[in-house]
């Protein structure tokens, strides 16, 4: 999907900050508008956050309502969710994070999984980063409680896992 918004705005750089903010944080567009999820965002917010004037966003938008498929994909498109990650040691869970040598690589979410399920553990929440946008992926994993050290070395067996940080 990125490749196809990034082929879209090619020549227009600026244009092509305004739709990566978007899409990072599950902006959808709307009859000229931009919307998380049924709350509306000035142009203005997300110019700040581009670091872009507001004509940009607008033209933007314009740009993404003239593709039929940027139209469906932006108008479609919602925010991942709630992380716990930030508040995870707050409320006793664990928080392992994997860097990966290749995110295309399959096996590594659910091979880890049967490691941490093995280990007893529940998983509350798996987030992975889309490897079109994040220049180096990760999968975050919010256990039901702190990872036991003895898992680590067993996870870096996994292949396609590059390094570990455990929270």
């Amino acid at each position: 999907m990125w490749n196809m918004i990034k082929a879209y705005f090619t020549d227009h750089p600026e244009r092509l900050k305004v739709t990566r903010i978007l899409v990072e944080n599950g902006l959808s567009t709307k009859n000229g508008k931009i919307y998380l999820n049924q709350i509306e965002i000035p142009p203005i917010r997300i110019a700040r956050a581009a670091e872009v004037d507001r004509r940009t966003v607008n033209e933007t938008l314009i740009a993404i309502n003239k593709s039929q498929t940027l139209k469906l994909i932006f108008e479609e498109i919602r925010p991942a969710g709630h992380s716990l990650k930030e508040i995870a040691k707050h409320l006793n869970l664990g928080v392992i994070e994997l860097t990966v040598t290749n995110a295309k690589n399959p096996g590594i979410l659910s091979n880890t999984a049967n490691l941490l399920s093995n280990a007893n553990l529940s998983i509350r929440q798996a987030i992975v980063d889309d490897p079109e946008l994040s220049p180096e992926p990760k999968l975050t994993i919010i256990a039901e409680r702190k990872i036991p050290g003895e898992l680590i070395p067993k996870i870096l067996k996994i292949p396609g896992v590059a390094k570990i940080s455990v929270y």
